[in-house]
């Protein structure tokens, strides 16, 4: 009986455990989809992990600056510090150690899709481990939340003539959203520099939800009759909101878009977006002001202009050589453009020495869903001939595509024809690489950058040259 008793007992000690154990598990699983929150838990760990690291290896050198260097762009001087990703010359990309490949493998897809979603990437940016689907639909749902822009900035978009360029709509609208940063708020109110990071999350996250918003707006009023973009959908993921928003529905279309903006996110610290980016945000400016810095870097013909060009440059052998065209002719052409003093736009890398993933990943997506368009087939077929010729030139170190080899005829296909709008799809994809780092840069209390610069005077100097 006594036993009896006890064992009663226990089991109503049990039934009350049961439903609190319940909660805390709720609470758990509920916690591992807030993206803050495990950053949050990640930053002391890393701020260490780094502390210790500098008290043993601060003096240590990292490679050399030659005299090269220093007149070329700084090309391959190692001295910046960048988490999101990290460029290999023959691998390509890695984000947080992963290739384009294993990306496409191992991230969250939308629901009956087959490419990442940029959600899934940013949260592996900005943490380093592969989001399961419930944390990268969280993130979706938060990003469609916090979309909505002040009436100041539509005003201003609305008020823009659409003669300004599209990336100067963008950039233009992202320097005054900065009247909403919540970090130059908290900066001005004097908030403890170990907090910084968790402003800079704030903005960064108000940022790219917003930016789908603007530059769809941006799309409308320059292309379309400018008429509104409609509600955003918090039950679907970003791309489709924004292709959604730009007016278009094709479900392959949407897909190519969830690739397109993972792919074009990120690609190490050295590229003129992403260092500009980090450098003016290294000044404590706010998300808002830095991105937009990063914009007008990526606007540029030799950076986010590129794939545009690349396209001009196909139209234009089309036009002269025709859909029935023989290798001979394509050769031609080309050597005709080398001839000419230009280069074959698309073709050749700063650090790539083989093709670039991003290029390949695209390839493989039109083989899969239009690989009987004219202008893939053109591409394709490009990519037999140039590589050959750049290398019996003998002056070029990467005769293999890049990424702008390629996007452009994709986005053709599919009949967003606006060549002028190609790069603002590019600063939207790049903001989840740029914003990551930035929180990063924060986190982990980055001084303000400022290399040393020497005169050619002093530097044939102290060379004794």
């Amino acid at each position: 009986m006594a036993l009896f008793r006890i064992t009663t007992a226990r089991l109503q000690e049990s039934q009350k455990i049961v439903p609190q154990l319940s909660v805390v598990l709720r609470q758990l699983s509920d916690a591992s989809t807030d993206l803050k929150a495990v950053l949050a838990a990640k930053i002391p760990k890393e701020q260490e992990r780094v502390k210790n690291f500098r008290k043993s290896h601060g003096a240590t050198k990292v490679g050399e600056v030659t005299v090269d260097m220093m007149y070329g762009g700084m090309r391959g001087i190692k001295g910046l510090v960048w988490e999101p990703s990290v460029l290999d010359a023959d691998e390509g990309i890695r984000f947080r150690g992963l290739s384009i490949p294993e990306c496409q493998k191992v991230l969250p897809k939308a629901p009956g899709g087959n490419e990442p979603i940029p959600e899934g990437l940013f949260w592996l940016l900005i943490t380093g481990d592969v989001p399961t689907d419930a944390q990268a639909k969280a993130i979706s749902k938060e990003w469609a939340e916090r979309a909505e822009l002040p009436p100041h900035v539509v005003t201003l978009l609305n008020t823009l003539p659409s003669n300004v360029h599209p990336m100067s709509q963008l950039s233009a609208a992202i320097t005054v959203l900065n009247s909403e940063s919540k970090f130059a708020k908290a900066y001005a109110s004097g908030v403890h520099k170990s907090k910084y990071w968790e402003y800079v999350y704030e903005d960064s996250m108000d940022l790219i939800a917003r930016l789908p918003v603007v530059a769809a707006t941006v799309y409308r009023n320059t292309y379309r009759d400018g008429s509104g973009i409609g509600a955003i959908d918090t039950s679907k993921d970003w791309s489709y909101n924004f292709t959604q928003m730009l007016g278009y529905d094709d479900p392959k279309f949407i897909e190519l878009m969830r690739l397109y903006l993972t792919i074009h996110s990120d690609h190490e610290g050295g590229n003129v977006s992403a260092h500009t980016t980090h450098l003016v945000g290294s000044a404590l400016s706010d998300p808002y002001l830095s991105f937009a810095a990063g914009l007008n870097g990526l606007a540029g013909p030799l950076h986010g202009l590129a794939n545009q060009e690349v396209l001009l440059w196909i139209q234009k052998l089309r036009q002269q050589v025709g859909d029935k065209y023989t290798e001979e002719q394509l050769k031609e052409f080309i050597w005709k453009t080398l001839k000419s003093g230009q280069v074959v736009p698309g073709y050749g890398h700063a650090v790539l020495r083989k093709t670039d993933p991003r290029y390949t990943c695209q390839r493989e997506f039109a083989l899969k869903h239009l690989p009987e368009d004219p202008l893939f087939k053109l591409v394709s077929d490009i990519y037999k001939v140039v590589p050959p010729i750049l290398l019996e030139l003998g002056k070029v170190k990467n005769p293999w595509p890049n990424v702008d080899a390629h996007s452009g005829v994709l986005l053709q296909y599919y009949g967003l024809k606006e060549m002028n709008y190609y790069t603002v799809l590019f600063g939207v994809s790049r903001a989840l690489g740029v914003l990551a780092a930035l929180v990063w840069d924060r986190a982990l209390g980055l001084p303000i950058e400022r290399p040393k610069s020497l005169s050619t005077d002093i530097l044939m100097k102290s060379l004794k040259a």
